[in-house]
């Protein structure tokens, strides 16, 4: 995509959203993020929103009784492997890096359960620090807006880092995000109601 093309797209988004930096403890943004794989925002709020009325550091997380925390997380579904998952990362944490969350992605991708978005979501989300974060909604979304021709999320992060410039990587995932849960859906996206409908290849007017 032409990059007057991809900037426009991005200014829209960030005007449509009125996107904000804002940072979240990267300790809890860890730990939703993992508890929201392959589960629905709604379940990921409950479960996280329980979780961390009792267990909100890593010292309280590494340290609780295992069945107490499938319990608090079962709305996110999965929640024997998620239960230890976390707090092996939580352990990790303390053992390795002194209590406190890794700003780093090498050493945030050694931690349990933390995947490349994962480890981008903390980077982004956590510590402003530029990524992109890319799941399966932010790969097709970005395809289909023609910003990426690509086969793989993986794919997809090195391409839009290319596309963007690094200072515009930390919106990236919050307004594509947004974007595809409000008008860009998986199935009948609202393309008479997109106001990226000139700037898109794929939709229909």
């Amino acid at each position: 995509m032409r990059a007057s093309s991809s900037d426009e797209i991005l200014t829209r988004l960030k005007a449509h959203y009125h996107f904000t930096r804002r940072r979240k403890d990267p300790f809890k943004v860890l730990i939703a993020t993992i508890l929201s794989q392959r589960t629905r925002d709604e379940n990921t709020a409950r479960a996280s929103e329980q979780l961390f009325g009792k267990f909100d550091t890593p010292e309280k997380l590494a340290s609780a009784r295992i069945e107490e925390i499938e319990k608090l997380i079962r709305p996110s579904g999965f929640y024997h492997v998620k239960a230890q998952r976390i707090q092996n990362a939580a352990q990790q944490i303390l053992m390795e890096y002194g209590g406190e969350v890794p700003r780093d992605i090498m050493k945030l991708l050694k931690l349990e359960g933390v995947g490349r978005k994962t480890a981008n979501c903390v980077l982004v989300y956590g510590f402003q620090v530029p990524a992109i974060p890319v799941d399966v909604h932010v790969h097709r979304i970005s395809n289909r807006l023609g910003l990426v021709t690509t086969k793989t999320p993986e794919e997809t992060e090195s391409a839009l880092m290319e596309v963007f410039e690094e200072r515009e990587w930390i919106a990236v995932n919050e307004l594509l995000v947004t974007f595809g849960k409000e008008v860009c859906r998986p199935r009948n996206p609202r393309c008479e109601e997109c106001f990226l409908l000139d700037l898109c290849p794929t939709g229909v007017g």
